[in-house]
């Protein structure tokens, strides 16, 4: 995707003159002062051809400055952007296009974009004489580890006098926008317990009638089979009716992602917080790859994409569009000023809501009951939750798998709740994590003679 921005350099500088004899470089301030001490040692000297070197220094910046002034180029500038989202440490490229749209040719032109320093150095270019109706190219990289939305622009033109004694400097009005979005890890398909399979051979379907007594017909239309013709409701209306086809029911998820600031610690790309807000990134993308109907729930309630029927996206023409969404809002998403999850809680209504992926910080005892209740409201449930202790240390010196840490008691909690619950360690996989998980409810579920939950491939 690309975001092209035009806009058409002015004319000219308001401030007029004493703009320009702002714009005089180091050179042509040196030539000016210069000729003026000559001028005025002439003056006292009554040096007639010193008086002419002085007033040649102090005339030619000056000249200089008003025929820069007097330049009228009208030049035409373009951005864009290959890609407009690129996920965190990924590149993108920006290309820029400048056209003459004048019949005069242009000087030598300085090109500046302007751009955060999280993306890299300002980019600098230099361009040669451009013909009339001409254009040129150039392009440069962006890259940051940090997610985000980075504001590019707006462009800048320095004109230049070929003795450097002067430069003007124009900027365009356009800017671009480019969103950084979380890293997005592939993980393997499993088989997770939840409300119901998605399309497909030997997955749920449910039906839109109840019973032949109950059944919801609609008019006849080209083409129908004429076996599903209903004669009882033709009969009453007067005019051919047929059955309502088979509804197919999609698997739903809900994917928690916790951001109290109190539940993590640390900042940067290596951080807690990153390694869930890249976490939930990574389980919307595969589950909307499977087909799954998705959103997006934070601590504080808000759900995302939060239109549709329970605020679930993912039909097949809008599954694009509900993972951009999302992506999008996981960009720019930050530490929330709350302390508990029961807003969380109270989105999820009913036990008809699907499977329930959660990403969570530090819990207490009140608010890893408050996750247990969580169960009740979801057809299966998942939780990864950030070791603290561990992710508060250098890599070197996070404990071997099966170590005890202060988050076992949460984790106990969690799953006697009936959760399949995961302790994250620090520098863990979400690979690794999404088959244990799969192992974990196998296990439960072959410990306790099977279960009557149906299941989704994810």
């Amino acid at each position: 995707m690309t975001t092209p921005a035009q806009a058409p350099a002015p004319e000219q500088e308001k401030g007029g003159l004493r703009t320009t004899l702002a714009g005089l470089t180091t050179r042509g301030r040196s030539f000016l002062a210069a000729g003026v001490a000559a001028a005025v040692c002439a003056y006292v000297l009554g040096q007639g051809d010193l008086l002419r070197v002085g007033l040649l220094l102090t005339v030619l910046p000056l000249i200089c400055a008003t025929v820069l002034y007097r330049t009228r180029y009208r030049v035409a500038g373009s951005r864009r952007l290959s890609p407009a989202r690129v996920p965190a440490g990924s590149e993108a490229r920006v290309h820029l296009r400048m056209d003459n749209v004048s019949r005069l040719p242009t000087g030598l032109l300085m090109l500046q974009d302007r751009v955060p320093y999280v993306l890299g150095p300002r980019p600098r270019f230099v361009l040669d004489r451009v013909e009339a109706g001409g254009s040129r190219e150039v392009s440069y990289r962006v890259r940051s580890d940090l997610r985000g939305r980075y504001p590019l622009g707006p462009l800048q033109l320095r004109l230049s006098d070929p003795f450097g004694m002067c430069e003007l400097t124009r900027s365009f009005s356009a800017y671009d926008t480019l969103t950084v979005i979380p890293g997005v890890e592939p993980l393997p398909p499993v088989r997770l317990s939840g409300e119901a399979k998605g399309y497909g051979d030997g997955r749920q379907r449910s039906l839109a009638l109840a019973g032949e007594d109950d059944v919801i017909p609609r008019g006849y239309r080209h083409g129908d089979d004429l076996r599903r013709v209903h004669w009882r409701s033709t009969a009453r209306y007067g005019e051919l009716m047929v059955r309502r086809e088979e509804q197919p029911q999609r698997a739903r998820c809900s994917v928690l992602l916790d951001t109290r600031g109190l539940a993590f610690e640390g900042a940067g790309p290596d951080s807690a917080f990153e390694w869930a807000v890249s976490g939930t990134a990574s389980v919307l993308a595969h589950l909307l790859e499977r087909g799954f109907s998705v959103r997006l729930l934070t601590d504080t309630g808000n759900s995302v994409p939060g239109e549709g029927t329970g605020g679930f996206a993912g039909a097949s023409q809008e599954s694009a569009d509900a993972a951009g969404l999302m992506l999008d809002t996981l960009a720019v998403i930050d530490h929330s000023d709350g302390t508990g999850l029961s807003a969380a809680y109270d989105v999820l209504r009913g036990g008809n809501e699907g499977l329930l992926v959660a990403f969570l910080g530090d819990l207490d005892e009140e608010q890893a009951a408050v996750v247990g209740r969580m169960r009740q409201r979801s057809g299966g449930a998942v939780a990864f939750l950030l070791d603290s202790d561990t992710w508060g240390r250098e890599p070197s010196d996070v404990p071997a798998p099966g170590g005890k840490n202060r988050s076992e008691e949460t984790l106990r909690m969690l799953q006697e709740a009936g959760w399949t619950a995961l302790s994250v360690p620090r520098g863990a996989g979400l690979a690794d994590l999404w088959r244990q998980a799969d192992r974990q409810r196998t296990g439960a579920t072959a410990g306790s003679g099977g279960g009557s939950g149906t299941e989704g491939r994810s």
